[in-house]
């Protein structure tokens, strides 16, 4: 099957800086993409964001509230996985961001909605108010729609005391009084089919005393400290309407001191306490409303321990009755003797701790997926791992594709193309939408099989991308039946 197009076209940006500004700080990276919200059970989900620093400092990409079903590659930002049918359903909230070392910077939350074969999600839109005074009313009533016309319920998660909620409308209304003065943090309002649950994104609703502004916070606090060296860090905060402020901190180190006053955290770990605290939060009241730092994860590393390092791609997927194998690669700066470690192995597979290799032949008893597993290594004083991954048993598939197109020469406004990056191949069962899609990092490609499609028909389209992140419309749509 063929398809082609006479050149994909982009939208060519230009842009000039005049005059030279010497900054005295380093700029935050920069971080950009539309990830898919939806995905088919048994289908590949991928997205990569584009992220830059004007500085040129080395990036780690992170994931806040990942699905059980997906992988995270902190080099590139990738998510992906393959849900199976006990995925169904909907994460709410998920979070992708970068960090230069210095600061973090974050994608817009998404909802993330694995979808049952035959079953198309509804749709829900909207966007709330994310403030009211006291004693004035609040009203907010969200559009939903199914595609299959099933009958929809609206639902609410983690509902202000104040307000009440309408399953039927979706309608979430109320006047809150001077008590209720604050913030509900984390409100989801979503809509249902009876099989699968639609999320807007998640929002802060506050309550504001009349003529009060929230306070504002700022500052990057350090990631890691030695152990038996001082770590201290306090953020820089203000209030518009000079009203006296208190910190907060949730989930602090235990081996930390903090002070409401300043907000100054600071300790010093001990041998006992090397390892990571995972999101610790910093905020500052005003005694009406709180606001927050972005959370962060603080390391104690061992004195005079470097911890060893792993790495290694290991394969998501493998045919039922095929061998599958994979063996990451590990080293230690201090030379000592590594141990390889692994947490939710399949059934159907066995691990060396003297090597780290994974493998074993599932049979079609085995056909699903198991989520998170992770492959570390230890020194005997410290742990690394690799991000986990989602393993998927696939039954034997019965059809492929075979795709070709013609490269794209030329920009939208006519100029050569002189950066092109490589090409991304979309497919679905319903044409114009299309739930899978794989990203070729080849330019000089012009061909490309998918594999592995049961029987049904599918639909194509190519779009190309350049080496900016920019990427084209889609081509001219092609479709097979695969009997």
């Amino acid at each position: 099957m063929t398809f082609g197009h006479k050149g994909l076209q982009w939208l060519a940006v230009t842009f000039a800086l005049a005059g030279t500004t010497t900054l005295s700080f380093a700029a935050a990276p920069v971080i950009s993409g539309a990830p898919g919200t939806t995905v088919a059970v048994g289908s590949t989900y991928t997205f990569t964001p584009v992220a830059s620093d004007a500085d040129g400092d080395p990036l780690t990409f992170n994931v806040w509230n990942k699905p059980a079903w997906a992988t995270f590659t902190p080099a590139t930002g990738r998510l992906q996985g393959t849900p199976g049918a006990g995925d169904v359903g909907t994460t709410a909230g998920v979070f992708i961001g970068v960090t230069d070392g210095n600061a973090n910077t974050w994608l817009a939350p998404f909802n993330l909605t694995v979808t049952a074969a035959g079953n198309t999600a509804p749709a829900i839109s909207g966007t709330p108010p994310t403030s009211v005074p006291a004693g004035a009313q609040y009203s907010f009533q969200p559009t939903a729609s199914d595609p299959d016309g099933d009958p929809l319920t609206f639902n609410i998660w983690n509902k202000p005391a104040w307000a009440t909620f309408t399953p039927s409308t979706g309608r979430l209304q109320g006047t809150p009084g001077a008590s209720d003065v604050g913030t509900t943090a984390g409100v989801f309002i979503g809509v249902t089919d009876g099989k699968v649950n639609t999320w807007l994104a998640p929002f802060n609703l506050t309550v504001t005393a009349a003529g009060n502004t929230a306070p504002t916070i700022s500052g990057a606090p350090p990631t890691s400290v030695l152990q038996g060296t001082q770590y201290s860090f306090q953020p820089t905060a203000s209030d518009p309407d000079g009203d006296p402020l208190t910190f907060t901190v949730w989930n602090k180190p235990a081996w930390a001191a903090f002070t409401p006053s300043t907000g100054r955290l600071q300790g010093t770990p001990g041998a006992g306490d090397v390892g990571t605290t995972v999101g610790v939060f910093i905020g500052v009241t005003d005694g009406k409303v709180n606001t927050w730092l972005a959370p962060f994860n603080l390391a104690v590393t061992a004195t005079g321990n470097t911890a060893p390092t792993i790495s290694g791609t290991p394969p998501t997927s493998v045919l039922q009755g095929t061998q599958y194998s994979f063996q990451p690669i590990a080293s230690d700066p201090d030379g000592d003797p590594l141990t390889f470690i692994v947490w939710n192995k399949p059934a159907w597979a066995t691990f060396t701790p003297s090597t780290g290799r994974l493998q074993g032949t599932p049979g079609a008893g085995d056909i699903g997926t198991t989520a998170g597993v992770f492959i570390g290594v230890t020194d005997g004083k410290v742990n690394a791992w690799l991000a986990p991954f989602n393993l998927t048993v696939q039954a034997v598939a019965t059809g492929s594709a075979t795709l070709s197109w013609q490269p794209p020469t030329q920009n939208t406004d006519g100029s050569p193309l002189t950066n092109l990056a490589g090409y991304r191949v979309y497919w679905g069962t319903s044409q114009g939408v299309y739930p899978n899609a794989v990203t070729l990092n080849n330019p000089g490609l012009s061909s490309y099989v998918v594999g592995n499609l049961l029987p049904g028909t599918y639909y194509f389209v190519v779009t190309s991308f350049n080496s900016v992140g920019g990427e084209s419309s889609g081509s001219n749509s092609a479709s097979k039946t695969i009997p």
